[in-house]
């Protein structure tokens, strides 16, 4: 199988490993009063199991997500330019064409980050302590099958297409401002961490409202737990929890709703806390990949690499 299948699929585990604490904060300020009432031990952080909630199922899928949007992004960067030798080291590479690239690789990835995120969401957004990814993937496909683990896959993937291409094209322009002539291994390295974690706070920059937007959409689908508990008691466990308590709302709908209600900062809630969190899993991340790349090459091939696009 291809090198940038592996580089992606394992730098994606590991990043995943490395960030799902801050994300499960990220979500749940996202999602707001209007439809997730945060518990007062999430001010204190929480215990550490619910910190890692969630976590299975974007490990597994994230990396697999990671390894297609690598392997499509660079065949996409080829197809947009044949002059590309490598496609791990555009240097000459107009910008525009691996936004594109970068465009193409997040709609590929889609198949996989739309169910994953959605099993995510509801598993960080569940308080009950016997809730894991597992449980609540079985619940979506009992209630709507196997097309209900694709709810909100319409803003899911439009988030990922603007998204990634965005992170590509900050990757690859920070590095090109930021290469100087005979860079030592550790200069390289820093230039690495610190033009990843760039990118990853770009690109949710550039879609953090439209990410918000998709968690309050799945976020409907959840059941006020507490009102679910004092009407059934023990047998609260093996209720469905996809039907929300009002008619759910679209897209469209909830953007309305957030603005008309919250005003434009319910669309950048938890933007500092995602920030964070974005610096330091992609900066791993992409200093994963290279390495990754250098060492799973053939030796012909295994030179330097410059950008990664």
């Amino acid at each position: 199988m291809a090198v940038d299948f592996w580089a992606g699929y394992l730098s994606g585990a590991l990043g995943i490993i490395i960030g799902n604490p801050l994300d499960v904060v990220k979500v749940r300020l996202q999602a707001g009063n209007t439809i997730y009432t945060p518990p007062s031990h999430l001010i204190r952080l929480e215990k550490a199991s619910s910190l890692v909630r969630g976590a299975a199922a974007p490990i597994l899928g994230y990396g697999a997500l990671n390894a297609i949007l690598f392997v499509a992004y660079n065949r996409s960067l080829t197809a947009l330019d044949h002059s590309i030798v490598d496609p791990t080291n555009p240097r000459e590479t107009s910008l525009y064409k691996i936004w594109l690239a970068g465009a193409a690789g997040g709609l590929a990835s889609w198949t996989i980050s739309a169910p994953t995120e959605f099993i995510k969401c509801r598993a960080q957004l569940d308080s009950r302590p016997e809730v894991s990814s597992w449980s609540v993937a079985k619940n979506i496909y009992r209630s709507r099958g196997w097309r209900g683990l694709y709810y909100g896959g319409g803003v899911t993937s439009a988030r990922d297409a603007i998204g990634y291409g965005f992170y590509f094209w900050s990757y690859e322009l920070c590095k090109r401002l930021m290469t100087t002539e005979n860079e030592t291994p550790h200069q390289e390295a820093l230039k690495i961490l610190l033009c990843g974690g760039i990118a990853g706070i770009v690109t949710w920059g550039s879609v953090f409202p439209l990410d918000m937007i998709k968690t309050r959409l799945q976020a409907q689908t959840i059941h006020d737990i507490n009102d679910i508990h004092k009407r059934v008691g023990s047998h609260a466990e093996s209720q469905p929890l996809l039907q929300s308590s009002r008619p759910p709302l679209n897209t469209l709908q909830i953007a309305r709703e957030a603005y008309r209600t919250e005003g434009l900062k319910a669309f950048y809630r938890g933007l500092g806390v995602c920030s964070i969190r974005a610096f330091i899993v992609n900066a791993v991340q992409w200093a994963a990949y290279e390495w990754l790349m250098k060492s799973l090459q053939p030796p012909t091939l295994n030179e330097p690499i410059g950008s990664h696009g």
